[in-house]
């Protein structure tokens, strides 16, 4: 490609091509895409990414991308404060936001603990979630919602083994995931009967 086409064009196709699921044909596709683009419509697109990257920051309290101190959902009143759903990564908020059940408060661990890539306990959110739950808490009950795989079951186990002592009820989400599978593409329906169907663990 690099001897055929004009170098800032393959450097545009090799940026796509760093983002997850994007492979060589489609960020192909995505790059000749923005060069259809009229030029006004290419520099909004530019100053997007550059205006998410300087404003978006983690909410102080839950750790999810906000553009204010505090994200919408802990600035939100009425929340019940008495139990925090954790997960692995912002976008699994949005997934049980569409299920309009739950309506309690989130910490984002942003990651998963992972031995063979290099991620340990310290990498996640994990002390931020503990100084929530100082003596002042309202805290009740812990839900783990991480997704169901080896590293998902890993860092659940170890965040209960923190959590119990402290007194609080810590459930994990039901099966009605998909071992394997991701909260970002569950159904709002299969999410709803996970929530109702959590045990204690």
């Amino acid at each position: 490609m690099s001897k055929t086409s004009a170098l800032p064009l393959v450097k545009l196709i090799e940026q796509f091509e760093r983002l997850p699921g994007i492979g060589r044909k489609s960020a192909q596709r995505l790059a000749f895409h923005i060069l259809d683009l009229p030029k006004e419509r290419a520099k909004e697109f530019a100053d997007a990414i550059l205006e998410a990257h300087e404003k978006i920051r983690k909410c102080v309290c839950c750790q999810n991308l906000t553009e204010e101190e505090l994200c919408p959902i802990c600035a939100q009143p009425g929340r019940d404060e008495s139990v925090i759903c954790v997960v692995e990564d912002p976008r699994d908020i949005l997934a049980f936001e569409r299920t309009r059940e739950y309506n309690g408060l989130y910490h984002v661990l942003h990651g998963l603990i992972s031995p063979m890539d290099g991620i340990g306990p310290d990498q996640l959110t994990i002390k931020e979630l503990m100084a929530r739950l100082g003596s002042d808490s309202k805290v009740e009950e812990i839900i783990m919602a991480t997704n169901p795989t080896v590293e998902g079951e890993a860092t659940a186990t170890y965040l209960a083994r923190l959590l119990k002592p402290m007194g609080l009820r810590v459930t994990r989400l039901a099966y009605g995931i998909p071992v394997g599978g991701n909260l970002e593409y569950a159904d709002e329906v299969t999410l709803y009967r996970a929530l109702e169907g959590r045990r204690e663990i």
